[in-house]
């Protein structure tokens, strides 16, 4: 009887590089989520914002072109509205009227004029429309996503086809997480890199782009600083139980209490500072404490958009305990619009600490039916 090797026979195929499990998790789970028509219909409501924004920057620019920036900064200067300047004319306003501070002064009307305040205005418009629309709408679209990643495969044992495979915890979290940085780059990174593509567009010049460079830049900054708090800490609502529902509610009711906590804190904070109405009839000019220009001009229309673009002087000493809130102090601190330590390291601080304990919470929970 002829013998016939039965051995172990050597693999043709072709072998995947190392990390190729993240990326088949990560394109597995966008293509399962993108199947979600709330999903579909939220995403495509959070680029609508992007609609208004853009006309601002079309105003502007042809504001430019026509030689007029001259005469709107004297308008913004003078503290009248602008006409014609598309819906955001608010912030154009005060944009124009307040340049950066620590910009050189340059002739009126010369180019490094223009140049200084187109500069300005877009930094004001992109910083803006991450803070106040989009970053809203992630917190939603991420709250439709995230806790059925991790939650349904603990629910349905997943982990034993997961874990049982050539799959590290590492190639996991970060597929996982790819999903959710994915979501986070439609809502935030594409629709204010387009910004910043039509405002190059409809520039009189295409050396507008070469000018406005570090723009992109740092509109992807930004990106990541809203991406890693908020993937980290959504992940892991979504590992620590294993019904959709609790993680969703927790997810939610994080950012509804820290923002109410913010608003109470800082509602405490500017009644301190004023006054009684005894003690201000004593005074024959109106009470001017340290900031009270900017935090009278918090009861204006649109207030709160002026603010999402770095045009409140005033530091909030409560941003920390608020995500939305800190994440918006750091992207206006990427932008350059904050400069002062004192108003960033504490923000920065506390989405670093979110960051932190969401990461660990994450790595103990993902692979702990393995370890019991």
């Amino acid at each position: 009887m002829p013998l016939h090797d039965v051995g172990y026979r050597a693999w043709k195929g072709t072998r995947r590089p190392p990390g190729s499990a993240a990326f088949v998790i990560a394109t597995t789970g966008i293509a399962l989520s993108w199947k979600s028509r709330w999903l579909r219909r939220a995403v495509l409501f959070a680029w609508s914002p992007a609609l208004a924004f853009a006309m601002s920057f079309f105003a502007f620019e042809q504001a430019v072109e026509e030689g007029r920036l001259s005469m709107l900064e004297v308008t913004a200067q003078s503290g009248r509205n602008l006409d014609g300047v598309g819906v955001l004319g608010g912030l154009l306003v005060n944009a124009l009227g307040r340049p950066t501070d620590g910009e050189p002064a340059y002739l009126p009307g010369s180019v490094e004029e223009i140049e200084q305040t187109r500069r300005t205005v877009w930094s004001r418009l992109l910083l803006a429309f991450m803070r106040a629309p989009q970053a809203v709408l992630l917190a939603v679209v991420i709250g439709l996503v995230a806790p059925t990643l991790i939650s349904r495969d603990m629910r349905a044992k997943a982990w034993l086809v997961y874990f049982t495979r050539p799959v590290s915890r590492r190639d996991y979290i970060l597929g996982k997480g790819a999903v959710l940085a994915g979501v986070v780059a439609m809502v935030t990174l594409l629709p204010a890199l387009g910004l910043w593509f039509v405002g190059v567009l409809v520039s009189p010049s295409v050396n507008v782009a070469w000018a406005t460079a570090d723009l992109p830049l740092k509109v992807l900054i930004s990106s990541l600083a809203v991406a890693i708090p908020t993937v980290l800490l959504a992940l892991a609502y979504s590992a620590i139980t294993t019904e959709t529902r609790i993680a969703g509610f927790a997810w939610f009711a994080t950012w509804v209490a820290c923002w109410i906590t913010h608003s109470a804190l800082g509602a405490a904070e500017l009644m301190a500072d004023r006054p009684s109405p005894e003690a201000q009839s004593f005074f024959s000019e109106p009470f001017d404490g340290p900031g009270e220009d900017d935090r009278h001009d918090r009861s204006r229309p649109m207030h709160w958009l002026g603010r999402a673009a770095g045009l409140d002087s005033s530091i909030d000493h409560w941003a920390w305990v608020s995500p939305y809130h800190s994440i918006g102090v750091v992207q206006a601190a990427i932008f350059g619009m904050e400069k002062r330590p004192q108003a960033f390291l504490p923000p920065l601080i506390s989405l670093a600490s979110i960051s932190a304990v969401s990461l660990v919470l994450l790595l103990r929970r993902v692979d702990a039916p393995l370890r019991s």
